[in-house]
């Protein structure tokens, strides 16, 4: 019989099942790690993993194997975890339900493997051993540290840029209506975006942010599409500078190429565009405040004939999960810049962001927004809304996919070789493998892996983001 509870209703990010518990407490250990490095979970025992039928645990061996477990827990991770394991009565039957919180002295390991070979994450609601840029981010959550407050080793501290800055600052609380306090170095200094040490003053990565284009991945990529997809660019734009510039250069960029019409109120003509300047605004600062700094993608804005589209890299920071964001928690990532921004006016309420643009969009009449969060990408979407051309024509275009759609499906198939669909298929499940992984998960050689992606990518169905090492693979569906 399937238990109707949330818990039975398959496995996810944060579900695993073990229909009995595995000999080898490692096969469920890389689990427990994984939990306790991201966003915490559940690891249920007495589940079968496929079909999701409750087998249950016998009751004379119930308190022998929730010892056992906690021992393992004990004897293999580092730091130490202590999970919350309790017997769950589900349609008669009794299954262990071993509950880990989100770990805060990351990252979590295990003891046999080491630190390197050890530490695993959850994506895609299985546990993979995590990339060394992964497990540094990892470090610095558990030091909470923020990496744009360490020294920017090598960058110069200047009088010209310093001031700029404490200007730039001063006029963006002016646009704010906030009180005009003026702005000098020594602020700075306690915002911890310069440091003295030795009476002399040293750059942070936030100063750099802040002052220049110095970091390659701190840029703000925009771009118009034709439809509702990647495949035609009607216009494109890259802006890199001072991260504040990038969010003001990019808002501007959105609401040239949204339309904007004119609304009569009493005999006043006004005039409005058709999404909230302000969630667009929200979206941007967001992406920019969370983004993840060690990752060397950067922040894209994407316009389609039907949303709005702004992905910032990294997911959710420090263990925070989606429920949380969406009930106003906020975990800072990058402090010093998260600072000046609320200094500056940018930022008016901790965690109110999504929220905020949540709100704007009701207050429109516009649809939900949708927000997705992924390991390595956090993307908000807004809706644009629609005109009764634009209804007719989705309708017209609904019917014809409907009747086409078996046939579309065929010729995708058939478009592909065995291998391809391979490819296809294991990045469905993590979209971040190397031609390498994929090529050994296969059992064919890297060249053939490398000339299959190629031909995938030449029919628009692979389409590759970021850079080689951090980037991720996107798979379009025709």
């Amino acid at each position: 019989m399937m238990a109707k509870d949330a818990l039975f209703s398959g496995e996810s990010k944060n579900i695993e099942y073990k229909v009995a518990l595995p000999d080898k407490s490692e096969k469920y250990m890389k689990t427990i790690v994984a939990f306790a490095n991201t966003q915490g979970g559940k690891l249920i025992i007495g589940v079968d993993d496929r079909t999701h039928q409750i087998v249950g645990v016998e009751n004379e061996v119930l308190f022998q194997l929730m010892d056992g477990i906690a021992n393992a827990v004990s004897d293999s991770c580092v730091p130490q975890i202590i999970p919350d394991i309790e017997p769950q009565t589900v349609n008669g039957k009794t299954v262990i339900v071993v509950s880990v919180e989100p770990g805060k002295n990351r990252p979590y390991y295990l003891k046999s493997k080491g630190k390197e070979q050890g530490t695993y994450i959850r994506v895609a609601g299985t546990s993979r051993l995590a990339f060394p840029d992964k497990v540094k981010e990892l470090e610095m959550e558990g030091a909470r540290i923020s990496w744009d407050e360490l020294t920017c080793v090598g960058y110069p501290v200047t009088d010209e840029a310093t001031e700029k800055l404490c200007k730039d600052i001063e006029s963006f609380r002016e646009k704010a209506g906030m009180s005009a306090n003026s702005v000098k170095k020594e602020q700075l200094i306690n915002w911890k975006i310069l440091k003295q040490s030795d009476g002399q003053l040293l750059a942070t990565n936030a100063y750099a942010l802040l002052t220049s284009d110095y970091f390659p991945f701190s840029k703000t990529q925009c771009a118009v599409f034709k439809g509702a997809d990647r495949v035609v660019f009607l216009d494109k734009r890259e802006f890199t500078g001072p991260v504040y510039n990038q969010i003001e250069e990019a808002v501007d960029f959105v609401l040239r190429n949204i339309r904007l019409g004119a609304t009569i109120g009493g005999l006043v003509r006004k005039e409005k565009y058709e999404l909230p300047p302000e969630a667009i605004r929200e979206m941007i600062i967001n992406a920019h405040c969370h983004r993840n700094l060690l990752d060397e993608s950067c922040i894209q804005v994407a316009i389609y004939d039907d949303r709005l589209e702004v992905t910032s890299p990294g997911g959710l920071y420090n263990g925070l999960t989606y429920e949380e964001v969406m009930n106003g928690h906020s975990k800072l990532r990058n402090k010093g810049i998260a600072n000046v921004f609320s200094q500056m006016g940018l930022v008016e309420a901790w965690g109110s962001g999504i929220k905020r643009i949540f709100n704007c969009a009701r207050e429109y009449g516009l649809p939900e927004p949708k927000v997705q969060e992924f390991d390595n990408m956090f993307r908000v979407e807004l809706f644009r809304p629609d005109s009764m051309v634009n209804i007719q024509s989705k309708a017209s275009e609904k019917a014809s996919e409907k009747a086409s759609e078996k046939t579309l499906e065929k010729h995708w198939r058939n478009e592909i070789n065995d291998t391809q669909v391979r490819i296809i298929e294991i990045l469905s499940v993590n979209n971040q493998l190397s031609a390498a992984q994929m090529a050994e998960e296969i059992g064919i050689s890297r060249r053939n892996i490398e000339m299959n992606i190629k031909k995938l990518k030449q029919y628009g169905m692979l389409v590759r983001h970021g850079s080689p090492k951090k980037g991720y693979w996107e798979i379009i569906k025709k």
